[in-house]
């Protein structure tokens, strides 16, 4: 089947959506230790206010996935980007409140639902044989981490308040440029049923949680390594803020350059098989890193390659995503299952700042970490490997 241009158009500019939306939603992360010296915070009270967008924006990508099944996404993405800007321009007046900055990050949480507005657009313009790579270039996006990591740091040294407001005004602009430029597929299912009676229907499916546990471990990993390394770079290695944000957009820029490797590998084997052996690289290298190597070269290799396989996971889950999941439930689905990955990198920086003040290391966190992808790796490779396209 050949593809037409207008699919390629709308993967370009979902794709920057999302990593606009997801350098917004990440704002927080990379200025976290500037945050825990004003306000004096603990180390449980700085992850917290870390993860607070991640856990709002993981939730909130359950109602916004059905809206788009119902709305589509020409009319989701401007709106929810427009929207997304008033938060990060509250950034700017609320840093000198704990209280107030936690209520900032709840409303941050919007810039993550975006992934479950973009998955249906490029899952409905694509054919079955180039899905997977598509979603795994539309999934690139959420190298808005990395850019983040890397370029708030610097613009705060201009100027505390610049970096929200240059997010604010690319978020401003982008708004219109999706609402002249995003197109629904012609002639997409329209469900006719409540949002709620989707969710629901797309709760009955037990794959919907099956692929949401995988997801909860492979993308939860890079949100939680995205929110949380900045924090751990610092604090285990005692590197400045500026290299620790350096290091952490490294790691997420190779989540990014995988995440398409792993849905062009779906696209030519099954996709549980690929996510399988790249949840298995996960679990070896924690245990690697719960060692706590040095940096140079060993803890750098071992994080590197995490990331690698985390990024492969998250590709290759969705690409299975899109061949089980009838069309019409694609939104629903990917909302439930986007929910719980996000869910999946809420709890570990809360875990390991928590361990962290209570026994001065991170060794269990990874330990952890390395048990999840252990057991995600045989359920892909034991069950998940059984489901065919359609079943």
């Amino acid at each position: 089947m050949e593809t037409p241009a207008a699919a390629y158009r709308n993967l370009v500019i979902a794709t920057i959506g999302f990593t606009l939306t997801f350098w917004a939603w990440n704002l927080v992360s990379p200025l976290g230790s500037y945050y825990r010296d004003r306000l004096d915070l603990s180390s449980f009270q700085q992850s917290l206010l870390v993860a607070v967008p991640v856990l709002v924006g993981s939730l909130g990508r359950v109602p916004v996935g059905a809206l788009t099944d119902r709305y589509g996404a020409r009319l989701m993405f401007p709106v929810v980007s427009a929207l997304t800007v008033v938060p990060v321009l509250l950034l700017t007046v609320a840093k000198d409140s704990y209280g107030a900055m936690l209520a900032v990050g709840f409303l941050l949480g919007l810039g993550g639902t975006t992934f479950a507005i973009g998955i249906p657009l490029v899952n409905s313009w694509f054919p079955a044989t180039k899905r997977g790579l598509a979603l795994g270039v539309f999934g690139m996006g959420m190298g808005g981490v990395a850019l983040s990591g890397y370029f708030t740091p610097r613009i705060a040294r201009h100027g505390e308040n610049l970096p929200f407001v240059v997010v604010a005004i690319a978020l401003a602009a982008y708004a219109v440029l999706a609402a002249l430029l995003i197109r629904d597929r012609p002639g997409r299912s329209v469900p006719s049923a409540s949002p709620a009676s989707r969710l629901g229907q797309a709760a009955r499916l037990r794959v919907t949680w099956e692929l949401s546990a995988l997801y909860a471990i492979g993308f939860g990993g890079i949100v939680a390594f995205g929110v949380y390394l900045p924090t751990y770079l610092k604090t285990w290695y005692d590197l400045s803020p500026t290299d620790a944000g350096t290091k952490a957009a490294g790691f997420a820029l190779v989540t990014v350059v995988f995440r398409p490797i792993g849905g062009w590998l779906s696209d030519r084997a099954h996709p549980a098989l690929v996510t399988a052996a790249a949840l298995g690289v996960v679990a070896l290298l924690a245990i690697v890193q719960a060692f706590d190597p040095g940096l140079d070269p060993v803890g750098t290799i071992a994080l590197l390659a995490t990331a690698a396989g985390l990024g492969t996971a998250s590709g290759s889950v969705f690409a299975l995503v899109s061949q089980v999941t009838p069309q019409p439930q694609v939104g629903s689905v990917t909302g439930i299952v986007g929910a719980m990955g996000g869910l999946g990198g809420f709890v570990p920086p809360l875990v390991m700042g928590a361990i962290y003040s209570a026994k001065d290391s991170y060794s269990i966190a990874f330990m952890l970490l390395s048990d999840l992808a252990l057991a995600g790796c045989v359920y892909a490779y034991g069950r998940m490997r059984t489901l065919r396209p359609g079943s």
